[in-house]
């Protein structure tokens, strides 16, 4: 094989896989806040707190110096791989059609990875402080629905309620909530989560309920499954934080291994935290 036809496919498939990526690839990253590190070693996400003013009783003050709280949650970079082998040239030549498996599949299995990694940061330990050595883990108090049975309008008001008494901006941010096919099915079985009855707007979009309650939902079956019961994450967006390393890592190379067959390589490099407790609410439901 020419490097010229080498050369051209390797910047191709790489444009397309990260244009997938970022369309369709992951479900999550899209709904969460995003930097961009270099390096090898884990970076701070600054945090701050709120402040309140102070009221001006006097003319001609000392101006009040409000010290704004700072702390920091740390993320750390993971790097995740995919490869294949493409038995002719032709096909090669077909792999950075947006249709192809193999963009398809490179694009796909980092999304999910990317995917995986916010789902377990969301109610995972973070690591906080000045260097990273503080473990904070998520709290009890930020969960929500703990009764029996699926997911049902009341534990998603226990949600909203948890939000809207931590004063998250409910109005101006956007709030989402992750959900598996049972809890799908549950909302389609809850009168108040589909009749026009209790709400202005139609809930049913082809059959699938989109918003509900001012979340949007994110279909996915890879959030945490412990026995029966499914954790569901809801989170506003600037609760989470999506880092990413470097650009994808696209080789196409012939393997004298494997019969000189060609090997299409991805490799990207993300890590994920949790910022803020305040603004991410988990949801205990049955699948029994």
């Amino acid at each position: 094989m020419s490097n010229e036809i080498l050369d051209w496919s390797v910047i191709d498939y790489k444009s397309t896989v990260e244009h997938l990526l970022q369309q369709r690839g992951s479900k999550f990253r899209g709904t969460v806040m995003e930097d961009s590190y270099h390096g090898k070693s884990g970076a701070a996400v600054n945090q701050l707190g709120a402040v309140t003013a102070q009221a001006k009783t006097t003319r001609h003050a000392d101006t009040p110096l409000i010290e704004t709280p700072h702390d920091k949650r740390w993320v750390y970079p993971t790097d995740y791989e995919w490869a294949d082998l493409i038995d002719d040239q032709d096909k090669l030549r077909v792999i950075a059609d947006p249709t192809s498996p193999y963009a398809i599949n490179g694009a796909m299995a980092l999304g999910r990875a990317m995917d995986d990694l916010i789902v377990t940061a969301s109610t995972g330990t973070s690591k906080t402080g000045e260097d990273g050595t503080t473990s904070t883990a998520f709290p009890a108090g930020q969960t929500a629905g703990t009764t029996a049975g699926g997911l049902t309008v009341v534990k998603l008001r226990e949600a909203m309620q948890l939000l809207i008494a931590a004063e998250v901006d409910v109005d101006n941010e956007p709030l989402y909530c992750a959900i598996g096919a049972q809890q799908h099915d549950d909302l389609l079985g809850q009168t108040q989560a589909i009749s026009l009855d209790f709400t202005t707007k139609p809930v049913l979009v082809d059959g699938r309920i989109k918003a509900f309650m001012g979340f949007n939902f994110i279909d996915s079956q890879r959030l945490a499954l412990s026995g029966t019961d499914r954790t569901v994450v809801c989170w506003a967006k600037s609760g989470l934080h999506l880092g990413l390393w470097n650009d994808i890592n696209v080789q196409i190379s012939d393997r004298a291994d494997k019969s000189y067959s060609t090997q299409v390589y991805v490799k990207g490099t993300f890590g994920a935290t949790r910022v803020e407790e305040k603004k991410v609410v988990a949801i205990t439901c049955s699948e029994a």
